[in-house]
């Protein structure tokens, strides 16, 4: 296994959650029949996922006689408790679990979910998981779930617009804010490019293709870098979006993802950072057959900027009484059959090398964003850590503070420094 990035959550990603303090022992009973319990996700759209999720089940029980699958589906924004009653009793958690990455961290650190590294090594699909992807399943070197999907964000633009006013897209981030200016100047009704104060997945690829890093790690110690040089580079350059001649303060400084990328739905944005999660609500809206996407440039012509891998991953209880129908269970949800079946049903970008290649050659769309996980991603430092700075909305802070004029680029960077450096110490 790679040993796991320290680098820097649409969801679908997960946002952090306070790490739980104690979680269950490992069981010592292996039971081959009973009822396996699996959590997921709940979904707008849940019963394409339903549909998906029941056949397998299904093939599962035909499979295993004396075992029955009982699914459960529960709601993201109470993850957390769910999942902490979960860790402290083990009689109400269930078998499997799906969860988000980037809470991976504090889920392992409180003891939540077991160590199948082994249980990934002799499984004959996991040497195809994409090695980026699958570094995000991993705390201290060991795999603690299996990626079930991953999303990546690029750059979307309004073809009909750029066709208009005889203009291409970008070639490198530095291209991006004349670009957008340019836009609005002519078409003063649209924002040049929509982004937010708090979309903290949008402005990381400008700190990373900068050269800098959200923080760094020595073993186990981290230490802030968002105020190193090269990242305070990478957050000007992006906060210079945040502009009256590109995306005005008082229209974008409150927003995050959703909303940025709502603006470009509503016919309101001439470009945006959406992910290959959004196409089919795009595809739903007033951009609908008027757009193109194409990886967001890195600081040289030719070049990606990294993207956030997010993503949620499936995993086994530590707890579990039935640790091998559980791991059985999540290898076959997690497997390629069906990460392709939830590719067609839900537009989720499988982690699979090869079932990326497919589904990219068959619907050219997927193009700009398997070429950003092939160009390498980036994510959250691995530490129960991270889940106060997320908590703590450190980073957006310091977004709206140098975009609100609160503070400037050296000021922010250094206090949201020293907020991430109190947490990573506490």
């Amino acid at each position: 296994m790679r040993k796991v990035l320290a680098g820097l959550a649409a969801l679908v990603v997960a946002a952090g959650c306070a790490p739980v303090q104690s979680g269950p022992a490992a069981s010592d009973t292996d039971e081959k029949s009973g009822q396996l319990r699996v959590w997921l996700f709940d979904e707008v759209n849940r019963s394409a996922k339903e549909k998906v999720i029941q056949e397998a089940v299904a093939e599962f029980q035909g499979g295993h006689a004396g075992v029955s699958v009982d699914v459960q589906y529960i709601q993201v924004q109470s993850r957390a408790e769910r999942f902490k009653a979960a860790f402290s009793d083990p009689a109400s958690a269930p078998d499997v679990a799906e969860f988000g990455n980037t809470d991976l961290a504090g889920y392992v650190a409180a003891g939540g979910f077991a160590d199948i590294t082994a249980d990934v090594a002799a499984w004959d699909e996991g040497k195809d998981l994409v090695p980026a992807v699958l570094d995000t399943a991993e705390v201290n070197g060991k795999v603690h779930g299996i990626p079930w999907y991953v999303g990546v964000r690029a750059l979307y633009y309004r073809t009909d617009v750029f066709t208009e006013l005889g203009v291409q897209p970008p070639s490198t981030l530095d291209e991006i804010a004349p670009l957008a200016r340019r836009i609005r100047a002519a078409r003063p009704e649209l924002l040049g490019i929509s982004v937010g104060g708090k979309y903290v997945y949008g402005a990381l690829p400008f700190v990373w293709a900068n050269g800098g890093d959200i923080a760094t790690n020595n073993g186990d110690k981290f230490a802030a870098a968002i105020d190193s040089p090269q990242a305070k580079a990478g957050i000007a350059k992006y906060t210079e979006l945040l502009r009256d001649d590109i995306c005005p303060p008082a229209q974008c400084a409150g927003n995050g993802g959703d909303a940025s990328v709502e603006n470009f739905r509503a016919g309101k944005a001439a470009m945006t950072i959406g992910g290959d999660f959004n196409r089919k609500s795009v595809d739903a809206s007033a951009a609908a057959g008027k757009y193109g996407v194409v990886p967001l440039p890195g600081k040289d012509p030719g070049s990606v900027a990294p993207a956030f891998s997010g993503g949620n991953l499936l995993g086994v209880l530590s707890g579990t009484k039935r640790k091998t129908l559980a791991t059985e269970f999540t290898r076959l949800l997690a497997g390629k059959q069906y990460q392709r079946k939830m590719y067609d049903a839900m537009g989720n970008l499988p982690t699979f090398a090869d079932v990326q290649r497919a589904v990219a050659d068959a619907d050219p769309f997927l193009k700009p964003f398997t070429t950003t996980l092939e160009s390498g991603t980036r994510f959250v430092p691995v530490t129960p850590s991270w889940a106060k700075i997320d908590a703590q909305a450190v980073l957006p802070t310091m977004l709206q503070e140098i975009v609100s004029g609160g503070k400037d680029v050296d000021t922010a960077t250094r206090t949201a420094a020293d907020a991430m450096n109190a947490a990573f110490s506490s």
